[in-house]
């Protein structure tokens, strides 16, 4: 006799959740590129990520479920510690590399990865790495990925002696 046949509800599949830090870095990337891109404020564009965005659809895209929190936190403190995270970035970079050289959605990678390094301590440096390496490759094919994961691995190991492993 089968679990239906004996009145039980068949098993489904367990089902992965999904990530929702991970969502909520994307979302912030997203958020930082569309501030540096359009000036739009902190205030407003945090406002319509979280009542407009995540976990919503939009355009027949449906934004994944992310921790509003998450989100907040990393938008408002690269923006409230810009002038120690463009620093840093810069320092990661080659010498004749200016943070101005990197395509737009680079520098919001950089400077959201690398708030998530001095800031949240608690997170392991690789999970910060290996989450925006993962972003950039949902932007970029070729070599950005490659320049997210060198550029975060040397703020690291900066910022906390570390780097990923």
């Amino acid at each position: 006799m089968t679990s239906v046949e004996n009145g039980a509800e068949p098993r489904q599949p367990s089902i992965k959740p999904v990530n929702q830090r991970g969502a909520a870095r994307l979302a912030a990337v997203q958020a930082l590129y569309q501030m540096d891109v359009g000036g739009t404020g902190v205030m407003e564009v945090v406002a319509e990520y979280e009542t407009h965005r995540l976990g919503k659809e939009v355009d027949g895209e449906t934004y994944l479920k992310a921790d509003p929190s998450w989100f907040r936190s990393i938008v408002s403190g690269v923006v409230r510690d810009q002038t120690k995270i463009d620093p840093l970035v810069r320092s990661a970079l080659q010498e004749d590399w200016p943070l101005s050289r990197l395509d737009t959605t680079v520098r919001a990678i950089l400077r959201a990865g690398a708030f998530e390094i001095l800031e949240r301590k608690d997170v392991p440096v690789a999970v910060i790495v290996t989450e925006y390496v993962e972003i950039a490759r949902a932007f970029f094919e070729n070599d950005e990925p490659k320049l997210v994961n060198a550029v975060l691995d040397r703020i690291a190991k900066q910022v906390r002696g570390e780097t990923k492993r």
